[in-house]
C-alpha cells in the first residue's frame, strides 16, 4: 500500500476502484448544484440499512432508471413508473424507497419554490461555509450531530422521508456540507 492509500479515510482503503474514486474526487466536495443535491438525497434514503457500495454500484443504473435524477420529471411519477422502477434490478428495490424518492422530489420542488433553489436552504444550515472536523481516526466521526438531528426534523416537516438524523448525516458529508476526511487524508481540501 502506498503512502497516499495508507492516509487515506479508513473506509476507502482497500476499497474498489468505484469507492475510491468517489472518496477521492466527489465525497466532502462542496456540492452547489442541485440536481446532484436531489441525487445524493435519493441515493442516501436508498442506502438506508445497506451499505454505501451497494449503492454506488447500482448509481449509474438508478440515473438511468430515474430519468438522470430530473426532479420535475420524478416528481410526476405515478403508479406506472413505481412499478417500472419496482420491476428494476438495477436498483434497490424496495417499495418504500421508491416511493420516497417521489415524494422527496415533491418536497425538493416546494423548497425550491420556497428558496429559489435547494441550494440556499441546504448550505444556510452551515451559513454558506463548509463545516471542517479535524479528527485523527476513523472512531472519532459521528453518525449524528446536533445538525444533522436540526435539518432532519425540518426537512420532516417539509414533506420528506428516509431524512432521519444518520442519513442526514451522511448527505451533509457527502455533499461536502460537513468536511470529515481524517486529518492527513490527501482528499482533504485545504
Amino acid at each position: 500500500m502506498t503512502d497516499t492509500e495508507n492516509r487515506r479515510c479508513a473506509w476507502a482503503r482497500n476499497a474498489s476502484e468505484l469507492m475510491t474514486a468517489y472518496h477521492d474526487t466527489e465525497w466532502g466536495r462542496p456540492s452547489h448544484d442541485d440536481r446532484h443535491l436531489f441525487e445524493m438525497l435519493v441515493l442516501e434514503g436508498a442506502q438506508a440499512g445497506l451499505s454505501w457500495s451497494t449503492v454506488l454500484n447500482k448509481r449509474e443504473n438508478y440515473r438511468s432508471a430515474m430519468d438522470g435524477f430530473d426532479v420535475e420529471r420524478i416528481a410526476a411519477y405515478g403508479p406506472a413508473e413505481t412499478d417500472r422502477l419496482l420491476a428494476d434490478p438495477g436498483i434497490v428495490r424496495n417499495r418504500l424507497k421508491v416511493a420516497s424518492a417521489v415524494r422527496n422530489a415533491q418536497a425538493f420542488l416546494r423548497v425550491c419554490e420556497e428558496f429559489g433553489a435547494f441550494d440556499p436552504y441546504l448550505w444556510g444550515w452551515v451559513g454558506g461555509d463548509p463545516v471542517v472536523n479535524h479528527w485523527a481516526s476513523p472512531e472519532e466521526v459521528p453518525v449524528t450531530t446536533d445538525l444533522s438531528d436540526r435539518l432532519s426534523r425540518d426537512l420532516k416537516k417539509r414533506g420528506f422521508t428516509f431524512v432521519g438524523s444518520t442519513i442526514v448525516y451522511s448527505y451533509l458529508q457527502a455533499n461536502g456540507l460537513v468536511d470529515d476526511h481524517l486529518d492527513g487524508c490527501p482528499a482533504k481540501p485545504v
